[in-house]
Parts: structure tokens; sequence; C-alpha cells
């Protein structure tokens, strides 16, 4: 293969990694939710990555959630932080020394 015809491969490969970034970074979705117990945080959610990243507002604790197994919707867990999300959309959190609460969704952004 010529210069040419190799600057024209890496060209199509690198349009291509470039594209697959534009698309991973459309589905990034941050979603703001306000609970009962008046507990404020922001769930993160990365395209290829099963894990929930939760920042939460009152304390400023931000903690990487594991995907677990679930029967219905979606069940996040790490130290002793559970956020459980259903196909109907009712979601709770429950963490450390705090009973569990139901969660009501405020804004979604995608970026």
């Amino acid at each position: 293969m010529n210069r040419s015809g190799t600057i024209g491969v890496v060209t199509i490969v690198a349009g291509w990694s470039f594209c697959g970034l534009l698309v991973s970074a459309q589905a990034t979705t941050f979603q703001s939710y306000h609970c009962s117990d008046d507990t404020r945080f922001t769930v993160g959610f990365y395209p290829h990555d099963p894990h929930a990243y939760v920042h939460f507002l009152d304390g400023r604790e931000t903690f990487r959630l594991r995907k677990r197994l679930a029967f219905s919707g979606a069940r996040y867990s790490a130290n002793r932080v559970v956020l459980k999300i259903s196909k109907s959309g009712h979601t709770t959190i429950k963490r450390p020394r705090r009973p569990e609460t139901a969660c009501e969704l405020m804004s979604t952004r995608g970026s």
C-alpha cells in the first residue's frame, strides 16, 4: 500500500472512532431526583458501563453502584446504598442508617 492509501485508511478508522465517541456521548444520561425524605441526588448512566453513578447533593457523596439482578426494572447497589428503578419509573433509594425512601424524577439530561 502506498503512502496516500495508508493515510486514507487511517483517516477512515479515525473517523469511525470519532463517530463512535459522538454516539457514546449522546447516549449518556443524567437524571435528577427528589425524595420524600428531602434527599436530592443525580444519577449518571454511561453507555457500555453497567454502573450507576449516584451523587447525593446533601452530603456531596458520590457512589459507583454496580448493576444487580432484578426481576423487574433495574437495581444498583454498593456500600449499603441501593437504588431501585422499576419499569414503570417508580424509584427508591436506601442509604446507610436511613430508611428506604420513594423518589420522584425531577429532570433528565442527555449529553
